[in-house]
């Protein structure tokens, strides 16, 4: 039987009220091999090679169709389409016809999107028997918005750069919401904030 969160959602629209959203706990991931015993042990005459097999073919087609512009749709199971944008560091581009405009060498591929088909989503709601897990409270800042800027950017004065972990320590916020927190105030022009690098290796600085 599976298990809901009862999670409290970040002020984001900074209205002073916390929404609260559900996820299903998570009890552990299955990996391609145990994923594998599964569907070859449902009764279906298929072989583990085999299955493995056809994954396999499946999943770099999957990747040339999609790197050619197309679509796909697997019946029952849903669509994927590729998610492209500007490359890290790069500025994104205005119908301005005074600013330079992207090329192809500034855009990439950012991930692939997924939209389940609604057979699989009715499916799963069939066979899930929910019952509920523990709540999820966000961490409260003794600090205004406002405060939590002017700590970063004293302690990027110190230290140069300034990476999720510090601010989390700087704010006293959750690492989720300091993370969400630092890309808003990197899209704010006026906060001084902007960012370097990609991923675990992304550290913020001053403008």
């Amino acid at each position: 039987m599976a298990k809901y969160i009862k999670q409290e959602m970040p002020d984001i629209a900074g209205k002073g009220e916390h929404q609260v959203y559900y996820r299903m706990q998570t009890e552990r991931n299955i990996g391609a091999a145990e994923f594998v015993e599964e569907v070859a042990g449902l009764g279906t005459g298929l072989s583990e090679g085999a299955v493995t097999h056809v994954l396999e073919q499946m999943v770099q087609t999957m990747a040339r169709l999609l790197a050619d512009g197309h679509t796909v749709t697997i019946g029952g199971l849903g669509t994927f389409r590729t998610a492209i944008g500007v490359m890290e560091g790069k500025e994104q581009d205005t119908f301005d016809a005074d600013e330079p405009k992207r090329n192809a060498q500034s855009i990439e591929v950012k991930g692939v999107n997924f939209r389940a088909d609604k057979a699989l989503v009715k499916d799963i709601r069939v066979q899930c028997r929910l019952e509920r897990g523990k709540e999820s409270r966000l961490h409260r800042s003794p600090y205004t918005r406002e405060e939590r800027l002017a700590r970063a950017l004293a302690f990027m004065e110190e230290h140069t750069v300034l990476r999720v972990p510090d601010y989390v320590k700087l704010t006293g916020l959750s690492r989720t919401t300091a993370s969400l927190e630092l890309r808003e105030l990197c899209q704010d022009p006026t906060s001084g904030i902007r960012s370097m690098g990609q991923r675990a290796s992304k550290v913020y600085i001053k403008r």
